[in-house]
């Protein structure tokens, strides 16, 4: 067994909080074992909860349609959560869970070792610019300031290009993100070229 098959299922049998009481499954992410990009979202929704697979219901398909619209090879991909169980009602995530999930994502990215990290959304690009510290994400700029630039930073041992982008759920509800979306992942396209 892998480290990583390892760590998938120790993940997939964490009771740490609360939010394993209220979970159908755990969503551990989905994709390549050595991808170029990883996708780093928020928390599951009532789709991923009900499937065990990260971003499958609406926010998916965004998600599909811009990797399809540039052209991107799925297989050189992996997907995450910040937190790998749904939060009640969609709600957001709380300090305390993330304390305590978050260790997860963080070997998940040293194991997987991405050349870019496309976080989706405030949380998840907090998160990865604050280095991993759930206190200093507060002094991180939200994603309406941040969305669409190349950010190089060390995460944790890890040298990593970040591009925060507008999260695919967003678009759905605030369709004036739809454009912005789309633009600011052409940058990192033009990375994946880079690397190939």
């Amino acid at each position: 067994m892998t480290d990583f098959e390892n760590l998938k299922n120790v993940c997939s049998s964490c009771t740490k909080c609360e939010l394993s009481k209220t979970r159908t499954n755990v969503v551990f992410g989905r994709g390549s074992s050595n991808p170029d990009l990883l996708f780093i979202g928020e928390a599951p929704g009532k789709n991923e909860d009900e499937q065990g697979i990260p971003f499958c219901g609406r926010a998916g398909d965004n998600l599909n349609k811009l990797l399809e619209e540039n052209n991107v090879d799925i297989n050189k991909i992996f997907i995450a959560n910040i937190l790998k169980c749904r939060p009640p009602e969609n709600r957001d995530p709380k300090n305390e869970e993330m304390e305590l999930c978050t260790p997860y994502l963080i070997e998940q990215i040293k194991l997987l070792k991405p050349k870019i990290i496309c976080t989706l959304g405030n949380f998840s690009s907090k998160f990865v610019l604050a280095n991993g510290n759930i206190k200093e994400m507060k002094k991180i700029e939200g994603i309406t300031q941040i969305h669409g630039k190349l950010i190089e930073i060390n995460f944790q041992g890890v040298d990593v290009k970040v591009v925060p982008i507008y999260h695919p759920a967003a678009i759905i509800y605030r369709r004036h993100l739809k454009d912005d979306f789309f633009s600011d992942f052409k940058i990192i396209n033009n990375l994946l070229k880079e690397e190939n």
